[in-house]
């Protein structure tokens, strides 16, 4: 019997038919890693040495996937990856632009200075019940947030980061963790159900979640009145609670404080920012024209996000919750950008993101050393520390300075930034509260360092010894983080062109729609 003869069938039109360059794969290999180590360090969870080196090899190695990622967005533009070699919007798109690749990269230092951190923080029995793979889970879950090109996938990796976050949070089953981590859920799968629904609505309106596709949908549905401005407003909603921003910040303070050091600095550095990364990415990516009409709205829950949270700081005499109120106070300076919409504020709000993940993470690794010097997060009962470790003191007044905005650290460029764009659109009150909000958290950090350094040792408390080998290895990545502010502070220019070059991106989308059709635009999904 003759067979009938096939058919030639054209997939160029609906198919990636060449091979992606290997330096593309790069976009994938943080996911990757992250699962494959985090699956390795579960099955060696009986040898927790051998497990800890595994894990502290996987963090190195996402760091440097990090930094070829970065290195390749930066020298060719954005890398768009989608899986099943099926074009845009119809495959799931990975696409790194210099916004993802940058939270991303910064991230992955994060990730391996809390990993080094625990070496002496964390237990073997915690080692052994998942801390480490769990904090590879969730830093695979926060670095594949930055770099998706699909909305409902960042609904996805916000699972997996909260799903692993979960776990971290009540390692140890203590009962104030077990409070923390109830309070720290409830907020969290309340946001994270507002986000469902607005995906499923997104999806009714525009018939994609691919970023790109309704990026360049967008405006023709505006223009028509569509149900658009109620989408953005309910993740406008979603992802505020997310970054702790007022009024939806009670759940940070409340449960930042209670798992250990090690958790709690990851945490700082890293949890918030996806949900700023996710308002960046929706209101300049996908929905500008709704962020011109909720600029006010954004600048005012920006102003009170930061002055509440300095404020905050200023009340409490618990180390690790004065740090828990700075963490929300630095978000209010994130939103201040996305408020004005200028390359100025934006290029302010990115630098202030990556300065903020590494000097809120320095900070409570620093935290965890004078708790465990004195016995006690306590400000009440602190004191006497500069006379054991000098140097640790000048450690303190560094990121004390960073973290306050004051010179010649990290932290004075980008509150310039956002000062200048502030004036530039005549939104003075915001400047001033931007310039007020720095110098309660200057106040607050003096504090905390006058307390526990200058004042002496009240009697009857255990005397200070030196810094033991255990110590030394904390003290070591806090140092490297703090190396970081140090630099970006005394030579801002090569920090200041990526933030530029970022503001300049999501200025114009267009050039990431572009690249993620590869000039295709009259692609499947019109």
């Amino acid at each position: 019997m003759a067979s009938a003869k096939k058919s030639d069938v054209n997939l160029e039109n609906a198919m990636v038919m060449a091979d992606p360059a290997l330096a593309d794969w790069l976009v994938a290999a943080p996911l990757i890693l992250g699962f494959i180590f985090g699956a390795i360090c579960l099955m060696q969870r009986k040898n927790v040495l051998l497990q800890t080196r595994i894990a502290l090899f996987g963090l190195l190695l996402m760091l440097i996937a990090d930094i070829g990622l970065f290195i390749n967005v930066w020298q060719n533009g954005t890398v768009v990856m989608t899986m099943g070699r099926w074009l845009p919007p119809f495959g799931i798109t990975f696409a790194a632009d210099m916004l993802g690749a940058t939270f991303a990269l910064v991230a992955g230092i994060v990730g391996l200075a809390g990993g080094i951190y625990a070496l002496s923080d964390v237990d073997s029995t915690s080692r052994r019940y998942g801390f480490y793979p769990f904090l590879l889970l969730m830093l695979a879950g926060v670095t594949t947030a930055f770099l998706t090109g699909d909305i409902f996938n960042l609904y996805v990796w916000f699972e997996v980061l909260l799903i692993s976050s979960f776990g971290l949070i009540v390692l140890g089953s203590e009962r104030r963790q077990l409070d923390g981590a109830i309070k720290y859920a409830f907020l969290n799968l309340v946001a994270t159900t507002l986000f469902l629904i607005g995906v499923a609505y997104l999806y009714g309106v525009f018939g994609t979640l691919n970023m790109a596709d309704i990026a360049r949908k967008a405006p023709a549905l505006q223009e028509a009145e569509g149900p658009h401005f109620a989408i953005a407003i309910m993740f406008l909603f979603a992802f505020a609670m997310k970054a702790a921003a007022f009024p939806l910040n009670a759940w940070l303070p409340a449960s930042y404080h209670t798992p250990r050091i090690a958790v709690s600095a990851v945490f700082a550095g890293l949890l918030t920012k996806v949900g700023v990364y996710a308002l960046l990415r929706i209101f300049l990516t996908m929905f500008p024209a709704d962020r011109d009409e909720l600029g006010a709205v954004i600048a005012i829950i920006a102003a009170l996000t930061m002055l509440v949270g300095a404020l905050g700081a200023l009340a409490q005499t618990d180390i690790r919750r004065v740090l828990g109120y700075l963490v929300i106070s630095g978000i209010g300076l994130m939103l201040a950008g996305l408020a004005l919409g200028s390359e100025t504020g934006i290029s302010g709000s990115i630098f202030y993101a990556a300065h903020s993940m590494i000097v809120m993470t320095a900070l409570y690794l620093l935290a965890g050393i004078i708790g465990r010097l004195m016995g006690t997060f306590d400000l009440h009962k602190a004191g006497g520390l500069y006379q054991a470790s000098p140097w640790l003191g000048a450690l303190c007044l560094v990121l004390a300075f960073s973290v306050s905005g004051l010179p010649p650290f990290s932290g004075l460029w980008p509150k310039v930034l956002l000062v200048k764009g502030s004036i530039d659109v005549g939104a003075w009150w915001l400047a001033a509260a931007i310039i007020v909000s720095g110098f309660l958290t200057t106040i607050a950090m003096v504090r905390v360092f006058s307390f526990s350094f200058w004042r002496t040792r009240a009697e009857g408390l255990v005397e200070i010894g030196p810094i033991s080998r255990e110590g030394r290895i904390k003290l070591y990545a806090a140092l490297g983080l703090t190396a970081l502010t140090v630099i970006a502070g005394v030579y801002p220019e090569p920090f200041i062109q990526v933030s530029d070059r970022v503001a300049f991106e999501l200025t114009h989308p267009q050039t990431y729609i572009d690249a993620v059709f590869g000039g295709n635009q009259e692609g499947g999904g019109q």
